[in-house]
């Protein structure tokens, strides 16, 4: 199984998303519930833990780094949805010109 999640929603406010996303997001965000298992084939597994303690293969790369900058990428994507979970950042703001 791979956690993915492709989904269009159209809002004018906050997100609505369930506390049990917001928790599976917060555990996919902690280091210590991913890992690392060579394959036979010479390959390099990222894997993350289930909340039961299974684990679910996510990706194959080449190289342990490879398979490290992964996780780390992945882990910055929950910490970024998570992040917006109170809606978009504002960025930049303009005065007027007194005009």
């Amino acid at each position: 199984m791979t956690y993915i999640y492709y989904k269009t929603n159209t809002w004018s406010g906050r997100p609505q998303v369930s506390e049990e996303t917001i928790n599976l997001w917060k555990f996919l965000s902690q280091k210590k519930n991913w890992r690392i298992t060579q394959l036979p084939n010479g390959f390099y597994q990222t894997e993350c833990k289930h909340v039961n303690g299974s684990w679910t293969d996510v990706t194959r790369r080449e190289t342990i780094e490879g398979a490290e900058a992964a996780i780390d990428g992945s882990i910055d994507h929950y910490v970024k949805k998570l992040d917006f979970l109170d809606g978009p950042k504002v960025v930049k703001t303009f005065e007027e010109d007194g005009e």
